[in-house]
């Protein structure tokens, strides 16, 4: 049953990202550029449904979090290269596939790149392990455990601040 839903989950994303016409590259470069929020406005939304969602369904109980440990190296270097690769390809994860399922040829390269990408990765795991994954390693920590707070002050400030900058990319035109 998970798989189906993963199934349905991932074709109703799919269907937003060709809706929110995030799979284009035009979009892709204009964010790069920051002359165009349309990637901003969406992720910010995807953001903010699913920590309401997964809070909401976690506090009624027919959820449990399974957080992943926090490494600040790996989370730095796996930032930059996730944002080169991006920059070069003009395609996230998600995008490139939606632009390839819509006939986007090009888009191959990107996807080609995130599996040769995962592989380098797997192979240096070990290596990895002892290095990178060291650095600034803080455990399974939450916002929320961080701040010693409920989840959901947290989650109406991360929407007040969504809205607010919804409204203020608007104004410019953004």
């Amino acid at each position: 049953m998970e798989q189906v839903i993963g199934l349905i989950t991932g074709i109703l994303f799919g269907f937003l990202l060709q809706k929110g016409e995030v799979l284009r590259f035009e979009k892709q470069v204009g964010f790069m550029l920051l002359k165009d929020m349309t990637i901003i406005k969406f992720m910010l939304t995807a953001v903010i449904v699913g920590m309401v969602g997964i809070y909401a369904c976690y506090s009624l109980g027919w959820i449990a979090l399974s957080v992943k440990a926090t490494h600040l190296g790996a989370i730095i270097i796996g930032g930059l290269l996730f944002g080169l690769g991006w920059a070069i390809a003009g395609y996230c994860p998600g995008t490139s596939v939606g632009a390839l399922a819509e006939g986007r040829v090009h888009a191959f390269w990107a996807i080609l790149g995130m599996l040769v990408g995962a592989g380098l990765y797997a192979e240096a795991f070990p290596f990895l392990q002892k290095t990178v994954l060291t650095w600034g390693a803080y455990g399974k920590i939450t916002l929320p455990q961080v701040l010693g707070l409920s989840p959901w002050p947290i989650a109406v400030v991360f929407t007040l601040i969504g809205v607010a900058s919804f409204i203020w990319f608007e104004k410019k035109g953004l």
